[in-house]
């Protein structure tokens, strides 16, 4: 099957920050690895083992019978590149949000909607509030079931819509994992009126569904 472009994105980040870790420290553990790039530890063999067979690493001897990895020449090249390209695409995802993100808000301030609610913590939440401070906004809340703080950017996380304390009026998504079919239950409980979505998450509704901003 094909690699989607967030699969692209996500083995990138991989390993670059194996890469990275390797280059601080090649004798730490694959736990410790694991452990900081967020993965699973089956997940880290398999990188580094893809790594040493593209000529990004070697092998070498370390105490305690342990493996100690090195950064080849075409390993530090690869770093670069990939180090590069992640900044690149972080301003430019940055530069594409806050655009969406202002244009979302100021459709809803022209309505008069001046409590908005977050759906998703996330990189697009944290500039969605920055966009709202600017526009005299008020993010109410952050809804995410699988947040594991109490607050986001000093507002307060809660894990469903009926938790909103104060009431809001309208929810804004901005989970990056957003589906098609999370967009339309949530449209049908509060009224796709009501749902603001970025236009950088590229959702689309069905025609015999009501348009969303």
């Amino acid at each position: 099957m094909p690699i989607t472009r967030s699969e692209e994105s996500e083995n990138s980040r991989i390993v670059l920050g194996l890469l990275e870790s390797v280059e601080r420290d090649g004798a730490q553990s694959q736990r410790k690895l694991a452990s900081d790039l967020g993965i699973a530890l089956g997940l880290v063999n398999a990188y580094l083992k893809r790594c040493v067979k593209k000529g990004l690493l070697k092998i070498g001897q370390a105490p305690a019978r342990r493996y100690a990895y090195y950064l080849t020449p075409h390993g530090f090249a690869e770093k670069s590149r990939l180090s590069v390209e992640y900044f690149s695409r972080s301003f430019s995802f940055f530069r594409r949000a806050r655009e969406d993100c202002s244009s979302v808000l100021k459709t809803a301030h022209a309505r008069g909607w001046n409590r908005i609610v977050l759906l998703g913590v996330s990189d697009l939440a944290e500039i969605a509030t920055i966009c709202a401070l600017e526009q005299g906004i008020a993010i109410v809340a952050v809804v995410d079931a699988k947040a594991t703080g109490a607050c986001f950017v000093g507002t307060r996380v809660v894990a469903s819509i009926d938790a909103v304390p104060g009431g809001f009026d309208a929810l804004m998504v901005t989970n990056l994992e957003a589906t098609r079919e999370l967009v339309q239950v949530v449209s049908e409980r509060i009224g796709a009126d009501r749902l603001l979505v970025p236009a950088l998450l590229t959702i689309h509704f069905d025609r015999t569904m009501e348009s969303v901003v």
